[in-house]
């Protein structure tokens, strides 16, 4: 039988209908589904007004006060009054101690180093005390360690001991500056500069939050916290005490780091304290920081009104309610369901208002009622907190007549699941 042209035409038609079915049908049947679209409910992310009273600091000088997370770095909750570069008095001892020990810690047990008192600590010493500045007594040729002058420092406010802290350390206090500046700018420090020890010239500037950074970083070394929980301490050489003078406001719960007054810094003050969290919470632990304070009246006045705030200001609020709607999907054959919070999340709200929520699905398919597919996350002054994100209801899959019937939405699914596979390889 001879083959003529129109057979030939109808044994490639049929030859393509067949393979077209053959490919076609497997392809929709087998072939990814497209993710449903997401919509984010507007009036759920947006930020909250609700919260406890705001913290309450002081117009007159500069103040700042932050909280301390579970690593040590503070947050702040508020600042008030001059937020410029100011004057900060002693409480550069605090980078005097720290800048020091970052090449020379503390060790964890004994005092460290032995460091003789020699005639230029003497001679500074009889120097400070004609200055009627603060000092603790020394004699030529005694032998402190290095945890007993870091007490000194801190502790009993003295000057002469600063001095000699960076004489051991550095050389003496001009190289000491340099360091010291140095430190500073590499821990993030950009408004703080030291121009001597002791904080008692002018030049020593700084920030009210940046004072309490320093609080922060006091607070996190386990050593220098020790000291300061020790308070008053046994005798050193020449069997003298080191006085906590910077020592201020201690029976109502404030322990005081830093304490002085200079013609130029007025009184400056920073302090740590701690007040309630959540129920079967830690306490939240504060740092605190004032430069430029008129006198000791307004002083106290300012801390017992921060303190009593920022303990109103952290009663817990809830940030995050089970079962809150944030965002719902709906699938390309019109299945569709809610995406809830799973879990209730509280939080101190320190006088701030709820940060708008961000919401994140993970891509999917099909999915039964129940399964978290996503995250809702809200920014607060103490932290990230979060809750997974559920369906409320099943997104399933559509069948077979339903893939047969939409081409162009599985071969886009088949386009997009290809261009996402690069992301997954690892290189």
């Amino acid at each position: 039988m001879s083959i003529t042209p129109g057979r030939i035409v109808g044994i490639v038609v049929g030859a393509i209908a067949i393979l077209g079915i053959g490919v076609y049908g497997p392809a929709m049947l087998l072939g990814p589904l497209p993710a449903p679209s997401v919509h984010i409910d507007g009036d759920a992310v947006a930020a909250s007004d609700a919260g406890a009273g705001a913290i309450t600091l002081p117009d007159t000088g500069a103040s700042a006060i932050a909280v301390l997370d579970a690593d040590g770095a503070p947050a702040t909750l508020a600042v008030a009054g001059d937020p410029a570069t100011v004057p900060i008095g002693g409480a550069v001892k605090l980078v005097t101690v720290l800048a020091t020990l970052e090449s020379l810690p503390l060790p964890p047990e004994g005092g460290g180093p032995a460091i003789s008192i020699g005639p230029a600590d003497y001679t500074g010493y009889l120097e400070y005390v004609a200055d009627d500045a603060r000092t603790l007594a020394v004699l030529p040729g005694e032998s402190w360690t290095e945890r007993d002058v870091v007490r000194a420092v801190l502790l009993a406010s003295s000057n002469n001991h600063a001095d000699t802290l960076v004489r051991w350390a550095f050389g003496g206090v001009g190289p000491y500056v340099e360091a010291a500046n140095l430190w500073l700018a590499e821990n993030g420090f950009t408004k703080t500069r030291v121009a001597d020890a002791t904080g008692l010239s002018g030049d020593n500037v700084g920030t009210a939050e940046e004072l309490t950074r320093l609080g922060g970083l006091v607070m996190a070394d386990p050593r220098l916290a020790e000291l300061f929980a020790a308070g008053g301490a046994p005798s050193v050489a020449g069997e003298r005490n080191v006085p906590d003078v910077v020592s201020h406001l201690g029976d109502e719960g404030v322990r005081a780091l830093a304490r002085s007054y200079t013609d130029q810094a007025g009184v400056s003050f920073v302090f740590t304290t701690e007040v309630a969290g959540a129920e079967a919470e830690q306490p939240h632990r504060l740092v605190g920081g004032m430069s430029l304070m008129p006198d000791y009246d307004a002083l106290d006045a300012a801390v017992r009104t921060a303190v009593e705030s920022s303990a109103l200001s952290a009663v817990p609020t809830e940030v995050i309610t089970a079962g809150t709607a944030y965002a719902s999907v709906e699938s390309a054959w019109g299945d569709r369901a809610k995406l809830i919070a799973s879990v209730s999340r509280t939080d101190a709200s320190w006088g701030n208002p709820g940060g708008e929520a961000s919401v994140t699905v993970e891509p999917f398919t099909t999915a039964p009622a129940g399964r978290d597919v996503g995250r809702v996350s809200i920014a607060t002054a103490s932290g990230e907190i979060a809750s997974p994100l559920e369906l409320t209801d099943e997104i399933h899959d559509p069948g077979p007549l339903w893939r047969l019937a939409n081409p162009a939405a599985l071969i886009g699914a088949f386009f997009a699941d290809q261009q996402a596979e690069p992301d997954d390889q690892q290189g």
